[in-house]
């Protein structure tokens, strides 16, 4: 996915060509032990030959130190570097050409997209988990009719509202000129959080139906997503 995402970007024209004085700089936040960071890395650079830094971002100390090491042993360390910090407070001073979230659990992930946004890069992959912020919404709301049928389940709440945040966050990058994907970018049999928001950066504006699709949404349900509040595109 990342391979076929970087491509499309270039060739879309959203994402330049990187060159050893003008690397691309690549963001993952929310690291954690940064497997993606380094898998990125090794398939950037190392399979793609690409010039790219990598900057890991996680909130516990444990995994910046962590990291750090695994980085130096596998002589990366000039190309990567790790800090401690919440995701909306870390100090990014290069903007980022690509920005990764794996699994960053429930808003951590709008704090990564809005992130993103706000710095306008140019390619954003996340993979949302743990969506308990429109669950949450979802219990203290009446559903419209006739999902009451649905919504009295626990178990099918919870999977409607994994799709209700998924597919909101997809409409407001959208109407912050993004073009977006949905995609499965594992097998089910792996893991069930097997979404990728995919996200290119065209700075197109929304259409009006756009937005007057996303107001009815939110409308009917009752909710304002955590991406919403962060960007306030309603």
């Amino acid at each position: 996915q990342l391979g076929a995402a970087v491509d499309d970007a270039r060739a879309s024209g959203a994402l330049r060509t990187p060159t050893p004085e003008r690397p691309w700089h690549v963001l993952d936040l929310g690291c954690g032990n940064a497997y993606l960071t380094f898998a990125a890395y090794a398939y950037l650079h190392g399979v793609r030959d690409l010039p790219v830094r990598m900057l890991g971002i996680d909130v516990k100390r444990q995994a910046r130190e962590h990291n750090t090491r695994v980085a130096e042993r596998l002589g990366w360390s000039e190309a990567m570097t790790f800090a401690q910090a919440e995701i909306d407070d870390a100090e990014i001073e290069v903007a980022p050409d690509i920005v990764l979230a794996l699994h960053a659990c429930d808003t951590a992930t709008d704090d990564a997209l809005a992130t993103a946004v706000r710095r306008k890069a140019p390619l954003i992959l996340a993979a949302p988990c743990c969506q308990h912020d429109l669950q949450a919404q979802l219990r203290s709301a009446p559903p419209p009719e006739p999902y009451g049928l649905v919504m009295r389940h626990g178990i099918l709440r919870e999977r409607l509202a994994d799709v209700l945040t998924d597919g909101l966050r997809a409409a407001i990058l959208r109407m912050v000129g993004y073009r977006v994907d949905v995609v499965e970018f594992v097998e089910s049999a792996h893991t069930p959080r097997n979404l990728l928001i995919r996200a290119v950066r065209t700075g197109a504006e929304p259409s009006p139906q756009a937005r007057q699709g996303y107001r009815a949404m939110i409308d009917a349900w009752g909710v304002r997503p955590a991406l919403d509040a962060l960007l306030e595109v309603s």
